[in-house]
């Protein structure tokens, strides 16, 4: 599994509508078939950065998702919104398939 993560600072114009202009980029993605994952949110801290989450089966899916024609549209279109490069973290998960359970934590009935 590819699992990457994308921190984005966005200009404060676009900040209320950066989820509106990455929609149509964000729905062609999780329709690929290599597609794992792919959430958006929004910081708690900074209203102008937003971190994706995504995930792909493997190198193969990822580069089909990168020469993709939406992903080449959505770089061009958020290059006009994005205060500054994104940040990104990448790597490879060897035998992982998406989500798993945390064991640290089950949920209970208040008491």
């Amino acid at each position: 599994m590819i699992f990457i993560t994308v921190k984005f600072t966005v200009r404060p114009e676009h900040s209320d509508n950066w989820l509106d202009l990455v929609d149509g980029f964000t729905q062609a993605t999780r329709r690929e078939p290599g597609n794992l994952f792919f959430e958006w949110s929004r910081s708690v801290d900074d209203p102008h950065q937003f971190v994706l989450v995504e995930a792909f089966r493997d190198g193969e899916a990822g580069k089909e998702h990168v020469e993709s024609e939406h992903f080449k549209a959505a770089m061009d279109a958020m290059s006009y919104a994005v205060a500054g490069r994104p940040q990104i973290v990448s790597t490879e998960i060897p035998d992982m398939q998406g989500w798993g359970e945390m064991g640290e934590i089950t949920p209970r009935n208040p008491a």
